[in-house]
Order: structure tokens, then sequence, then C-alpha cells
């Protein structure tokens, strides 16, 4: 009998590439999405008569509840939030609806649910902010500087306490930075990668950002997926770093993609916004991944410099 899995978020990056693994693993998926008059299907239209769409909200727990009644899931991977960390100081009660009671939502409709169903929280590196551990581990205390890391961070901690309280099978994974070509043109990856292909192609002169000096441990999404199935397929629940161990900056990121296209002084390019500051700018985040290794058996595929080059390749061939 096919194992049946419920994802919330499934129109974003992390989504369709959850639902492309879990279907390629012979699941049956069902993804939540919020009702809206135009649906943002960019990411799943590949996926149209593959899987099953049902209306769902994270700020509406009778949605939600009404998801699992339909589904009937043997694992929830909650992946849906108002992700975009600059637009949670514009929206921070938004963001703290959605992404953290959210959270708290869907655990209690689980709860109340009745099965034993297994249930995955995308936490984040955010929530690390201002490291006081370097690389993060699982154990380094959490300092988040955003709404959005704050927000994560309540949503991390009540996905522990569920399962501390009820027995739950909860894994939350704390996954640092990944991109895809599936990204959202409004994440600085991607909007270097677009701003690339368009400059390359004659479309624009310039791309526009903010900090250039902030680092990231970058992966490949497709790569991080996999990780989150692999937690759901273990004997006990636990929680993991997803991560390279390495770390790069916004300029190696500008370096590796005007690369693709054969420029290599880019600065004529770039220019600089404050708008695009953050208000507590988080410098450095990066990730040890020896947990996930030792006891997942995972460990990422796709280098630095591929994930840029798919990421620009992907955009110039789009743009033509």
């Amino acid at each position: 009998m096919k194992k049946r899995a419920l994802i919330t978020g499934i129109n974003g990056m992390d989504g369709s590439h959850l639902a492309d693994l879990l279907l390629e693993k012979d699941y049956e998926v069902f993804g939540v999405e919020r009702r809206s008059s135009t649906r943002n299907r960019v990411n799943t239209s590949h996926l149209a008569g593959k899987m099953s769409f049902l209306n769902g909200d994270l700020t509406d727990q009778n949605s939600l509840f009404r998801c699992l009644k339909q589904s009937d899931p043997d694992e929830v991977y909650n992946l849906a939030a108002q992700s975009f960390v600059g637009e949670s100081w514009n929206t921070p009660e938004y963001t703290s609806d959605v992404t953290g009671l959210g959270a708290l939502r869907m655990l209690e409709s689980i709860r109340e649910f009745g099965r034993g169903v297994k249930y995955y929280q995308a936490s984040s590196s955010e929530m690390f902010g201002r490291m006081v551990e370097n690389p993060a581990r699982e154990t380094t205390p959490f300092y988040p500087r955003s709404p959005y890391g704050v927000s994560k961070l309540y949503a991390h901690w009540i996905t522990k306490n569920y399962r501390e309280s009820y027995g739950m099978f909860n894994c939350s994974g704390i996954l640092f930075n990944h991109e895809s070509e599936r990204r959202g043109v409004e994440f600085v990856t991607r909007k270097i990668s677009d701003g690339v292909a368009r400059i390359h192609l004659g479309l624009s002169d310039n791309i526009t950002l903010g900090n250039l000096d902030a680092k990231r441990d970058w992966g490949y999404a497709p790569d991080y997926v996999e990780a989150m199935w692999m937690m759901l397929q273990q004997e006990n629940p636990d929680d993991y770093v997803v991560a390279t161990g390495s770390c790069y900056s916004i300029r190696d990121f500008l370096n590796e993609a005007f690369s693709v296209v054969g420029i290599n002084d880019w600065d004529q390019y770039i220019k600089q916004d404050p708008r695009f500051m953050r208000p507590a700018e988080v410098d450095v985040l990066v990730g040890d991944n020896s947990k996930a290794k030792s006891h997942l058996g995972w460990a990422p595929k796709t280098s630095f410099k591929d994930l840029v080059r798919i990421m620009v390749e992907n955009d110039i061939n789009s743009l033509k």
C-alpha cells in the first residue's frame, strides 16, 4: 500500500522539490495551498495530475484538520511560512501568526486527528542569528535576529514540546540556506542569477542589492529535501542540522554567477541600496552536519559552484 504524505507550502521551492522526491518513491502526495483568486503553481505545474491539491491555511486550524481528514497521511511536512526574512520586519505580526503559530495549529490538528502521523517541521538557521558557536550544531544556543527567526524558533520549540509531551513523532530539520532554480526572485540568490541572466541577454544594466559581505552556508534544495524525508524514516524522532559546512559571501555568489557568462569584473553592474539592508544583520551562518551524516547517512551532493551555475543557466534559458 502506498504511503501518503501531506505537504504545506507545496508551491514553494522546497515543497515542489519534496513532491518530486516523494512521487519518485511512489508516495501518494497531497499539497496544501491557500485559496486565492489566482493560483501560483509555477513550481508545481509539472505535477498536474500526479498529486492532489487541497485548500488550507496555517492561520486556520479547521482547514488544516480538514486537509488531514482528506489526505489521511502517514507523514506531514510543514514547509509553509512567511519565509522572506526582510519582509518579516514589515509584517512581524503576520509572520509570527503564519510561521510560528501556524506550526502549533498543525501540531494540534495532528494530535486531534489521533493517528500516528510523523511530522516534519522546517526549522531554520536564522534561529542561530548572532552565532555564539561557529559552526552551529544541534546543541548551539539560539540567538535569532529577525521576527522571522524568532517565529521559526517558536515553531521549533513547540514541535519539540509536543514530541515530549504527547509522544508524537516530530522532527525538526534546522536547514541552513539552500537554493535552486525554483527560488523566488525576491530572494538575493535568485535576484542575482536572474539579474546576471538579464545582463547577459542585454535586458538589464545592473542588479541592486544590499549587504554584499554577509556570509552563508549555501546548499542545493533537492539535496536538502532528501534529508527531510530521511528524518521521518528513522526509528526515533530527533532534530538535525542540515548544511554543507562551507561558507561563502554574497560577493562569492556574484563571482560565480558572473563567471558563468564570462564576466570577471562585475563591479560596474552592481548597485547598493540601504533599503535592502536588514535592521539587524546576520553576518555569518554556517552549520555542522556531523549528526545528519552519522545518523541519517546524509551528505550534500551539489557543490556551491554547480548550484550557482544551475540557477544562472536556468534563468538564461527561461528568459530566452
